[in-house]
């Protein structure tokens, strides 16, 4: 007899190392030995990354397979071991969860949790009632937070828009040394896979952005819009050290799941990631560290946009904002202080109407064409050239050309979260249920 397992897996790492990921890949390796059949990628579901106490990157992973019955013991031992093995419980900060849920489909329930740890908070009491309805399984160590991602991987089916990231991992001994791999293949696999592979690079500051610079076990990593495209990817790159093994991952990132429409500012919700409508009401201003700030209203409400200075051109971008224009603006919300007011942090600025950009200059002289000076509020003009003046002569108006135009503006990808969209991924979304299959070597070993 055979059955289908979900195991959510979620907070294993810490700021010293370690990976949920890495934990994922290996534990693929070693559930293969029980003869199970993977339905579906290992899912890498990025959860909202607005939460105070996120990870580095807020990923949560489920592993969802059929199994023969007699090994379910032997099979949930495996993953435990691995799972305490590869948690690092010593570390402040790092709240493991692991969780199990034997059923062919997903509740709708259960699917609506996942969504909510997408865009908002999430408790762990939430977690734990719909656990016991269930009649799932779940460990946890510490706080015990990282159940609620490791359930929130479990509900989400990644059904309407996904995409796929391989990951490359570094053996034990290259472990806290600097990465090595040949930058200019990482150049020449985005050139060769565009615009199916996305943030590979940052063009402003030419940089590779696929290695991480802390101590997990990545090597690097390649997001693209199929497994295949991965795969021509993967064969471009050229690795200066060893890779101890890779994995195909399904996922949310690059998909805005984070993000929220809402219809009204009043409606801000402190931690959340949304999407709202405004008309500039003060002008840009730059504060210490040359972030920009901005505000603006609708009916209901006033409230702060903070383009920061990693967002690079985005930042730019909200400089040239004036009081009247109509904006969409893309963002997570911050909790407002003592010092510090309700403030939405900026991803994308969609520009949806200019104002008119107006500026009033004194008249020229009739005589000399030199322009004139003015003599005060309602006294008329002078020419100092001439010295004669103007009493029935007004300012001439002169519309200027706005350096910014009506589209969607972006921040620097080396900015970008795991989740934001980027601008190469629009007009890739994918629609409707999963049924794509998988190609036959997704993983190593």
């Amino acid at each position: 007899m055979s059955a289908i397992m979900h195991i959510g897996l979620d907070d294993t790492d810490s700021t010293k190392g370690g990976c949920t990921t890495y934990l994922a890949a290996v534990l693929i390796e070693k559930l293969e030995k029980f003869s199970i059949q993977f339905k579906d990628y290992p899912t890498l579901i990025r959860l909202n990354p607005n939460v105070p106490w996120k990870t580095r990157g807020n990923g949560a992973l489920c592993l969802r397979f059929t199994y023969p019955t007699e090994f379910e013991i032997k099979i949930k031992t495996a993953a435990m071991e691995l799972w305490e093995e590869h948690s690092a419980i010593k570390e402040r900060g790092t709240d493991p969860g692991i969780v199990f849920y034997k059923n062919n489909e997903l509740p709708n329930e259960l699917q609506a949790f996942a969504k909510k740890t997408e865009t908002t908070i999430v408790t762990l009491k939430e977690a734990m009632v719909l656990i016991k309805k269930l009649g799932a399984e779940a460990a946890g160590f510490n706080t015990c937070r990282g159940i609620i991602g490791a359930l929130a991987a479990i509900g989400e089916p990644l059904e309407g828009d996904y995409t796929y990231e391989l990951i490359a991992y570094r053996t034990p001994e290259n472990l806290g040394t600097k990465r090595r791999v040949d930058e200019a293949s990482i150049f020449e696999m985005d050139r060769s896979t565009l615009p199916y592979t996305f943030n590979n690079v940052d063009s402003e500051k030419s940089r590779v952005i696929i290695t991480p610079r802390g101590p997990d076990p990545i090597l690097f990593g390649i997001r693209g819009e199929s497994a295949e495209i991965l795969k021509k990817a993967f064969e471009i790159i050229k690795p200066l050290e060893p890779v101890e093994r890779w994995v195909i991952f399904r996922s949310n990132q690059g998909t805005d799941a984070h993000l929220k429409p809402i219809k009204a500012l009043s409606d801000l919700e402190p931690y959340s990631s949304i999407i709202v409508k405004g008309i500039v009401s003060q002008n840009p201003r730059v504060i210490p560290l040359r972030h920009v700030i901005f505000s603006i209203k609708d009916n209901s409400a006033e409230v702060d946009c903070a383009a920061y200075e990693p967002t690079g051109n985005l930042r730019k971008i909200a400089r040239e904002l004036v009081v009247g224009d109509s904006v969409e603006v893309y963002g997570a919300v911050n909790k407002a202080t003592a010092t510090k007011p309700l403030t939405i942090n900026l991803e994308k600025i969609n520009v949806l109407n200019l104002m008119p950009q107006v500026i009033y200059e004194n008249p020229l002289c009739p005589n000399c064409g030199k322009r004139l000076k003015s003599m005060g509020k309602s006294q008329g003009f002078r020419c100092e050239k001439c010295r004669v003046k103007y009493a029935d002569l007004k300012k001439t108006s002169l519309s200027l050309t706005r350096t910014i135009k009506v589209c969607m503006y972006f921040t620097s990808t080396r900015s970008q979260r795991h989740l934001t969209k980027p601008f190469r991924r629009y007009g890739q979304e994918k629609h409707g249920a999963y049924n794509c299959g998988m190609i036959d070597e997704w993983h190593f070993p």
